[in-house]
């Protein structure tokens, strides 16, 4: 750490035809750069981060102690002179959080939250109660010896239960359970005044329902109850290649549910990974016992294939099927980061590379934003896309055909979700268009849209323009009822927000709970800390300039 903090103290000192210079040399020595010194910086930085885990957990009183501390924090904020006073905000720093953006929490007044336990696994009510900074890692390491998953599991590693409750997710999973937050029971927040609150379908209803999708501008949580589901300790998966791009769109429809008037048994997971526009594996996944008929792969060992890598040897295999130990399927994309890695390292699939090296991966997200300065922020900001975008599955076929046009970039990842209707103005996400509902239920069926990486025009070194792609696709999400992810970076202006997110139950919660003046509204907090436009402006003069 102290040495990437030297490097990016150099780097700010440097004349700007420097900075010009070394960020060239390190964009076409990238690889070199992330094998010599990344890989090995972030493996170091996470085993410190784990040592400190586990200092902490020796060192931290009861959860109600903690919770009372945090009160205090708030309470002692509430008697500053009102001129004085800064909005609030979390202490945890920006390197730690999955989002892509930076928030600019040195301008706010930050209170920490140290609540990293599990605190009850209720069996009768098939719950699991946690504080919010516990893991993905570690919930999963938790639940599944004693026979048990979350509802809805996100595939990497580092992500925090509390980050998904305040800003939502899906799995392959959600075709059944839904988005992340339609599986939490019960939120338990200090609001504006320092109370503790617990919201839930019955008591504080209105918080519950715009708590999912806030990220923190409501109040801080402390707890949350989510539901979780029996399982077996394998998946067995089948992996259907497919060709033409009408028959993978229509299979993945199908076996989501999307048609479906009565009820059916649907398999409990479904994945389809989109690799040209004409062809894809769709992989379907139910809970299994082990069967020695069937071969089983730990897809998640450091020197297998990447999973991506491995989906995509069935285009030529034809249909197989095989077991995989559940944690290492509910991780699968842990170590490529699905397959963002092939971007930093072309050889990172090689079998000798895996062999010798692959435990070093992934590269420690936190580590990579942690030695992000500005400048390498506002360049990295223009050369890669990470979107995951939520829209009707209806239009799956118009999805492939502008993203395509627009980033150029495969595979695509695509996980069908059931996006449920709760009625009018019931939190942040509108009401699916009727034309999209499933008949006879209260729900359509979307789809996530993930695309990940370098666009195919920055690779060929051609003029791309990011604002401008973006731009147009959120319009396109708009246009169709879709929503976007909000830990990635927006591009839209507020009214552009408001048009794709229902803020009039949330503008009503803010005052109900005092959070105006207290808390940054949502779109303050969820807008990239760069200026969007004007990077966009500087793309399309480069672009006129290079004419």
């Amino acid at each position: 750490m102290l040495i990437s903090c030297t490097v990016m103290f150099i780097y700010a000192m440097l004349p700007s035809s420097w900075k010009a210079r070394i960020i060239g040399w390190l964009e076409e020595h990238r690889e070199l750069v992330v094998l010599v010194f990344c890989l090995p910086a972030s493996f170091l930085f996470s085993l410190l981060l784990k040592l400190r885990a586990a200092a902490r957990r020796f060192s931290s009183g009861s959860h109600d102690e903690r919770v009372r501390e945090i009160q205090r924090q708030v309470q002692a904020w509430n008697k500053l002179d009102k001129d004085n006073r800064r909005l609030l905000c979390t202490a945890r720093p920006n390197w730690l959080s999955l989002s892509t953006t930076f928030f600019q929490k040195h301008l706010h007044h930050r209170v920490p939250i140290p609540l990293y336990d599990i605190l009850e696994l209720d069996e009768a009510n098939m719950t699991v109660r946690v504080e919010p900074m516990v893991t993905i890692g570690d919930i999963t390491k938790f639940l599944i010896p004693r026979g048990y998953s979350l509802a809805v599991t996100i595939e990497l590693d580092d992500a925090t239960l509390g980050g998904l409750a305040f800003g939502t997710g899906m799995s392959t999973h959600s075709h059944k359970a839904g988005l992340y937050h339609e599986t939490i029971t019960s939120y338990e927040v200090v609001v504006a005044d320092g109370s503790v609150v617990t919201a839930t379908a019955r008591e504080h209803k209105e918080l519950y329902q715009t708590l999912p999708w806030s990220h923190g501008s409501l109040g801080f949580l402390v707890g949350l109850t989510l539901r979780i589901v029996k399982i077996k300790p394998y998946i067995k998966i089948k992996y259907i290649p497919v060709k033409g791009q009408e028959n993978y769109c229509n299979m993945m429809r199908e076996l989501s549910g999307a048609y479906e008037e009565k009820p059916k048994e649907f398999p409990d997971y479904i994945e389809g990974t989109i690799f040209s526009k004409n062809e894809a594996v769709i992989m379907t996944g139910d809970y299994a016992d082990y069967d020695p008929k069937i071969p089983v792969n730990e897809c998640s060992k450091w020197y297998k294939p990447w999973f991506y890598k491995h989906v995509e040897s069935f285009l030529k295999k034809g249909e197989s099927e095989e077991l995989i130990p559940l944690r290492d399927y509910l991780l699968r994309h842990n170590r490529a980061i699905f397959w963002v890695v092939e971007d930093m390292l072309s050889f990172g699939n090689n079998f000798l590379f895996r062999t010798l090296f692959g435990w070093l991966l992934p590269p420690k997200p936190a580590f990579l934003k942690f030695t992000t300065t500005p400048g390498v922020r506002k360049y990295t900001f223009t050369k890669q896309v990470f979107q995951d975008i939520v829209l009707p599955i209806k239009e799956l076929e118009k999805q492939v055909e502008i993203a395509t046009e627009l980033f150029d970039k495969y595979p695509l990842l695509v996980y069908p979700c059931k996006v449920i209707d709760h009625g009018q103005s019931s939190g942040q996400l509108k009401r699916p268009d009727p034309k999209y509902m499933v008949p006879g239920t209260n729900y359509a069926m979307y789809n996530d849209l993930g695309v990940y990486g370098v666009p195919g025009k920055v690779k060929n070194k051609k003029k791309y323009n990011p604002v401008d792609s973006m731009r147009k696709m959120e319009k396109f999400t708009r246009d169709v009822g879709g929503f976007s992810f909000l830990y990635a970076d927006i591009f839209m202006t507020r009214e552009e927000f408001e048009k794709m997110f229902d803020l009039t139950l949330y503008e009503r919660v803010r005052k109900q709970y005092g959070a105006e003046g207290a808390f940054p509204h949502l779109y303050d907090k969820v807008k990239p800390e760069l200026d969007v436009f004007a990077i966009g402006e500087e793309n399309a003069i480069g672009e006129e300039k290079s004419n």
